[in-house]
């Protein structure tokens, strides 16, 4: 039986990211280093609550970045880890696919923490070259590939 589409997905911002390249090359780098210490590490995003909803999350939800304003990007979440820091406080780790895929921009508000965000609500997917469901092009992301010098 196929799995059935996501329903709920969460809603970030990505606090000190710039730009969706600037998000994958952090996200690499990330992963990198902790691979360099345990060839099994995975990514993760640590949040001090475990989401109350999480059985909806984990039936293929995902994790969208907000960057400058606009949700621009979305990461697959694999599982929801609890775990305790070193202060001894109990907290959730996202542990998150290392494929960030752009979506269509859309703009959201800032805010502290996460969000709930609806399937029906998600932005789509957006493959490189192609444009929004609008007809207008991806502008965070074109003045991205401009600043790169790649469009």
């Amino acid at each position: 039986m196929p799995r059935p589409a996501p329903l709920l997905h969460l809603l970030k911002m990505a606090v000190g990211v710039d730009s969706y390249p600037a998000l994958i090359a952090f996200q690499r780098q990330r992963l990198e280093r902790l691979r360099a210490d345990d060839a099994s590490a995975e990514l993760r995003h640590l949040t001090r609550h475990m989401p109350k909803r999480a059985d909806e999350l984990l039936a293929g939800g995902s994790i969208y970045w907000i960057i400058r304003g606009q949700i621009c990007a979305r990461q697959r979440i694999l599982r929801l880890d609890r775990i305790e820091g070193p202060d001894a406080l109990r907290r959730c780790a996202i542990v998150l696919d290392p494929t960030v895929h752009a979506t269509t921009a859309r703009p959201a508000r800032p805010m502290q923490g996460w969000r709930y965000l609806a399937a029906k609500d998600a932005p789509d997917d957006l493959a490189i070259g192609a444009t929004a469901k609008s007809g207008a092009t991806n502008e965070t992301m074109v003045a991205t590939l401009k600043s790169l010098g790649l469009a």
